[in-house]
């Protein structure tokens, strides 16, 4: 069975969504770690009570990005997962680091990648008076949120939205999409092919733009 580690900085509730799932047997694959840069995380304790072995490495230790990066691989490379998920993990990772761990390096962006990269991205679609906003899964490269997308959950703007009410609707899209990305990996179904994602098709299948509607909340 493939396993996986996943990175969280704070309550991690797409690393929740993602256990939940193996834990149903949506997920075929095993959770090796959850490793946090902040020891107050609070998805900490929902990985440890999951029975998921846990670990924290501060950022703050470190003389430098590259120290922590470098100890971070280390770190992730004794429990030799198939693959990383980052799950809110509020570090930009360097290039060493990403290209160390190309082609099996996840996140997650609460955006419809290309718009929007980076933070805020929220208030920016609001500001900008978009009436489609969502999330993307990718695989992370060196170029911040610009890796090869494999499913993106798009989510209506509606009249009266504010940064909370958004970030709300797109983070129920997440706790969809993301377990679904993963799981198409997990089944070895996802190929990078110059620079894009195919997904191997299946009549049970989700199409790769989830369509959310405005009911949708948490």
């Amino acid at each position: 069975m493939k396993s996986i580690v996943i990175l969280i900085s704070g309550r991690g509730s797409n690393m929740t969504a993602l256990l939940d799932a193996v834990a149903s047997g949506e997920l075929p694959l095993r959770v090796a770690a959850v490793i946090s840069n902040r020891a107050d995380a609070g998805g900490l304790a929902v990985a440890a009570a999951a029975g998921v072995p846990t670990c924290v490495l501060e950022h703050r230790g470190f003389a430098s990005r590259a120290d922590f990066d470098a100890a971070l691989a280390e770190r992730i490379d004794a429990f030799a997962p198939d693959l990383v998920v980052l799950a809110g993990f509020l570090r930009i990772l360097g290039d060493d680091f990403v290209n160390h761990f190309a082609g099996r390096l996840l996140n997650i962006h609460p955006s419809l990648l290309p718009a929007f990269p980076g933070l805020d991205t929220h208030r920016r679609a609001l500001a900008e008076g978009v009436r489609v906003h969502g999330c993307t899964v990718h695989f992370v490269t060196p170029a911040l949120d610009h890796g090869p997308i494999i499913v993106q959950a798009a989510v209506p703007v509606v009249d009266g939205d504010d940064e909370d009410s958004l970030a709300a609707r797109v983070l129920a899209a997440e706790h969809r999409v993301y377990p679904l990305a993963v799981r198409w990996w997990a089944e070895g179904r996802l190929h990078l092919e110059s620079g894009r994602v195919r997904v191997d098709s299946s009549p049970a299948d989700v199409p790769p733009t989830l369509i959310v509607p405005a009911a949708a909340r948490t």
